[in-house]
């Protein structure tokens, strides 16, 4: 696992009370941060023409990136655009969030609804996704990842558009490698990352047939503190149960730069579509990331799990044993061009500790990393 840090491995730094320097309190804290703009992202969207369209805001990602958009706008002295925040919105208190930070809640079914019914936009982020449950229902997979981009491309056939792909739709390579680059042929595996390349391909149609400019964002596990492959490993430490490692690297990326790319590559977005794998620039170990799991929780970790004390490699900690092969990415073209994200992975090992140690919100949604098969 390659990391920067200066910090040795599993010694807590920060804070003199041993708080992770800049860790967000829970959620309020954590949102801010996520909503919070750097410079670059101010001048890019300072530049959008039009209005902003997110559709499947109300997803993990969404709410974020709305609020993400919105204070980049208003930095940027561009109160005049709008950020139109497009799902269902069965949970209203999101919506009615949303709408107390300026951004405009628009309730509507994409899959049922008229398109027409749209709000006008120069800009569109397209979020929505359909991923577990495809193995059971796979029809349902391929209507929302393969057939509503035709919809939503014949709508904003003259906005630019960035829609959220994934790493899935590349084959598991192997783990010695730099993992897969944008140039590198797609293998997806399962239906979920068959319907997932079906998206990318009409949305790629729509630009070669009209013109339409689009980015592919291809993005491998963001962390968002209350979910994601860090909190999926960090929890079972934390529970004492073992972890697999079976599937023994992945790459993570935090959620703020995720969307913040996600939002600056509208300004990229071409007709000869830009494709982009969005992730972090280490390939993480499972294995190594349980046993910094370990060594942060200690002892106080609940029912057997294992003390810092231990060492590595103790068999309660892991089962299982590493394939040569995972899901990975090479980001350095998205790294290149967007810098590196401002969150290192250490500092995230350490916030997702102690996130978990303060009894903070989790999702309840497992990424489910370690699937192989591409059944999800």
């Amino acid at each position: 696992m390659t990391d920067n840090s200066p910090s040795p491995d599993g010694v807590r730094c920060g804070s003199p009370d041993g708080v992770p320097e800049g860790f967000p309190d829970g959620e309020k804290q954590l949102e801010d941060l996520l909503a919070t703009p750097s410079p670059a992202l101010v001048a890019d969207l300072g530049r959008l023409d039009g209005d902003l369209v997110v559709l499947g805001a109300g997803g993990k990602m969404g709410p974020s990136l709305c609020r993400l958009a919105r204070r980049a706008l208003d930095a940027a002295g561009r109160e005049d655009l709008a950020v139109h925040a497009v799902s269902r919105w069965s949970d209203r208190a999101a919506a009615d969030a949303l709408a107390a930070d300026g951004v405009r809640p628009v309730a509507f079914d994409l899959m049922d609804g008229d398109p027409g019914r749209l709000p006008d936009a120069g800009n569109v982020v397209f979020m929505v996704g359909a991923k577990f449950g495809s193995a059971g229902n796979p029809a349902h997979a391929w209507a929302v990842n393969a057939a509503l981009p035709d919809r939503i491309a014949r709508r904003y056939r003259d906005a630019r558009i960035a829609a959220f792909s994934t790493g899935n739709v590349y084959p598991l390579v192997a783990t010695a490698s730099a993992g897969s680059a944008e140039t590198d042929p797609v293998g997806p595996v399962g239906e979920y990352a068959m319907s997932c390349l079906g998206r990318e391909r009409v949305f790629g149609h729509h630009a070669a047939e009209h013109g339409t400019r689009v980015a592919l964002l291809r993005l491998n596990y963001a962390i968002d503190l209350r979910y994601g492959v860090l909190a999926d490993i960090a929890s079972a430490v934390h529970a004492g149960e073992p972890v697999d490692v079976t599937t023994g690297h992945a790459n993570v990326v935090w959620q703020g730069y995720a969307n913040e790319v996600a939002l600056r590559s509208l300004r990229h977005a071409a007709a000869e579509p830009f494709t982009l794998n969005l992730t972090g620039p280490e390939t993480v170990s499972v294995r190594r990331l349980a046993e910094m799991f370990a060594a942060e929780f200690g002892p106080e970790a609940t029912d057997g799990a294992p003390s810092a004390e231990l060492g590595p490699g103790i068999s309660s900690l892991t089962v299982g044993q590493e394939s040569g092969t995972a899901l990975l990415s090479d980001a350095s073209r998205c790294h290149a061009l967007f810098g590196y994200p401002p969150v290192p992975l250490r500092t995230l090992v350490r916030w997702q500790a102690e996130w978990i140690r303060r009894g903070h919100p989790l999702s309840g949604r497992p990424t489910k990393f370690q699937v192989r098969d591409g059944r999800f």
